[in-house]
């Protein structure tokens, strides 16, 4: 008898809102934020900060959008987004 598995993708889903926007959807989905119609890679960490852009930068913290986890804090576009796990 073989025994076989399918892998299963891992994601986060998340709840953002901004002063702007009341809510706003983003997906955390292996190394690609899925926000605002935008797909974003993954560019590297600094300490607590993830790093995302459409096409990384050479230095990292120059990217479009940084993430801190732990706080649930998003900044992009110009805008402050408060997020929570789903």
């Amino acid at each position: 008898m073989g025994l076989t598995a399918c892998e299963r993708d891992n994601y986060t889903t998340w709840n953002c809102a901004s002063s702007a926007e009341p809510k706003i959807s983003m997906i955390l989905k292996k190394a690609q934020m899925q926000f605002q119609d935008l797909k974003l890679d993954y560019c590297g960490s600094l300490g607590e900060r993830s790093y995302f852009a459409q096409k990384c930068p050479a230095n990292i913290d120059e990217s479009t959008f940084t993430f801190t986890q732990s706080t649930g804090a998003l900044l992009g576009n110009g805008q402050h987004f408060q997020c929570s796990a789903l």
